[in-house]
């Protein structure tokens, strides 16, 4: 049985950095592709940024891009997503999330393509 636990969130004043993790077990990290999601209040969900299947794909959500950096550390198994810079609207539940097969990080964020979530860790920037 494939579980995912995230850890890490908090509040965080604008400007601020978070890294969140992501325990998986149950399978090797290395045959996932993984992704980062997150929820604010009142709004859908939406992909932050998905990698594919050895990291030959990785999206970023234009929102994000250039502030937070997805990886993964196969003997730990354990997902990351590092956040600099975060601002207000960063503000939601963020879920990590894997699935099998996908070279296109892409469509698995932008398609919500997953077969395993985590349960959500909430991040709130706010001064």
């Amino acid at each position: 049985q494939v579980q995912l636990v995230e850890s890490g969130g908090g509040l965080v004043q604008p400007g601020g950095s978070l890294r969140l993790s992501c325990q998986v077990s149950g399978q090797s990290l290395e045959y996932f592709a993984i992704g980062w999601f997150r929820q604010a209040p009142g709004k859908g969900r939406e992909g932050v940024s998905c990698s594919s299947v050895g990291d030959d794909s990785t999206y970023y959500a234009d929102s994000v891009k250039g502030r937070f950096t997805i990886s993964r550390d196969i003997p730990k198994n354990t997902i990351y997503l590092q956040m600099n810079s975060l601002k207000p609207d960063d503000t939601a539940v963020y879920y990590c999330a894997a699935t099998w097969g996908i070279s296109s990080a892409q469509n698995m964020c932008a398609r919500q393509i997953v077969a395993y979530w985590g349960q959500g860790t909430q991040v709130t920037v706010s001064s």
